[in-house]
């Protein structure tokens, strides 16, 4: 019987790591310790330090390499030391040129992934090439897909949309008083947000929701705006809620644990993010598996986690009268959401999808 397929995976971080590629990149590493034609996986992350959510079996994960240098000499040891490896992943874009030179010395076939705006544009001369030598290229939306397409030449065929899926602890639940008045959110109409708050995300949208308080606020005098997660914006975000006299309808909560972030899900009113850049947007499908109706801008990924609008409510990112409008609306009549069109994000499709396409690199 000829042995299954071993994987030798280049990610920014996975087991022990904290985001949402952290996240997916966990996922597409179970998925291919589950898979029949996977015979081992050997992960080696930029980033995570490990954890209690620890590798599955056939998959062993390194100690992270955080030196450029470092990362690579790792990689071409590992190569050599633990090989054969029939294919590499590639799990970020920048790693193309890493991965493409592994692939040439090993003989291995190369896997890219792509996620958000570090796809969206034309790369360097160096990354364009290497990423044109990928056997197969995945996408977390028809967005990102539509983009690489633009400057790759490998076949259209070749590029494939792989979203993310959510795992199956996000369900509709009873709404936590408990939480809520751990938080001093009792009583308010609550729109979430759960994000990174870094300033080169601030295409997500947050000052946007934040200008609309004012005016959703006349209309709901209890919505409370909730910001959960934390980074080098927050303080700006801040300012510009003390600068706009919203301090009493707009809460920073910072990074919470995801005990929290679910009881939040589950007790909030609405969940919004009106980005213009996301790739696709877990939060989106974290939020409407719990049960909550979601606003999502229409210009990126979100239409693709929003199953073009089933669960959720798309906007013009730019437009204010769009998100007050669909903010107020929501709080007025609670559209049920429909948690039954989120099951295309589960997990099983999910593996399912992450089989048919390593079976593509098998033939």
């Amino acid at each position: 019987m000829p042995r299954g397929l071993s994987v030798l995976a280049l990610v920014t971080d996975a087991f022990g790591g904290y985001g949402g590629i952290a996240q997916y990149n966990r996922d597409l590493l179970q998925a291919l310790a589950d898979s029949a034609i996977v015979e081992r996986v050997v992960a080696l992350p930029r980033i995570a330090k490990g954890g209690a959510d620890g590798p599955p079996s056939k998959v062993v994960q390194s100690a992270p390499r955080f030196g450029r240098l470092s990362y690579s000499l790792n990689a071409l040891a590992t190569a050599r030391r633990d090989g054969p490896f029939d294919v590499v992943f590639c799990g970020h874009l920048y790693h193309a040129p890493l991965a493409a030179a592994l692939c040439r010395i090993i003989g291995a076939r190369m896997w890219l992934q792509t996620h958000g705006i570090d796809a969206w544009e034309r790369p360097s001369p160096l990354v364009r090439a290497s990423a044109d030598r990928a056997e197969l290229v995945t996408a977390v939306s028809r967005c990102t897909r539509r983009r690489v397409l633009e400057w790759t030449t490998v076949r259209p065929e070749r590029v494939r949309v792989l979203p993310n899926t959510v795992r199956s602890t996000f369900s509709p639940g009873l709404r936590s008083e408990a939480t809520l008045a751990k938080f001093g959110l009792s009583g308010a109409k609550i729109l979430l947000t759960v994000s990174r708050v870094d300033k080169v995300d601030a295409y997500k949208g947050h000052d946007r929701v934040i200008k609309a308080m004012a005016k959703v606020r006349r209309a709901e005098p209890d919505a409370l705006y909730v910001v959960v997660g934390d980074g080098d914006g927050r303080a700006d975000l801040q300012a510009l809620t003390e600068r706009s006299g919203l301090t009493d309808a707009v809460r920073f909560l910072g990074r919470l644990s995801d005990e929290d972030v679910l009881a939040l899900y589950r007790s909030a009113d609405a969940f919004i993010m009106p980005s213009m850049k996301e790739g696709f947007g877990i939060v989106f499908v974290e939020a409407g598996a719990c049960g909550l109706p979601v606003i999502a801008g229409n210009r990126d990924g979100s239409v693709d986690a929003l199953a073009d609008g089933q669960f959720g409510r798309l906007v013009d990112p730019l437009s204010q009268d769009e998100i007050v409008g669909a903010l107020i609306d929501i709080l007025r009549r609670r559209p049920p959401a429909a948690v039954e069109a989120v099951q295309r994000f589960s997990y099983p499709q999910f593996a399912k999808h992450v089989d048919a396409l390593v079976r593509t690199l098998a033939a």
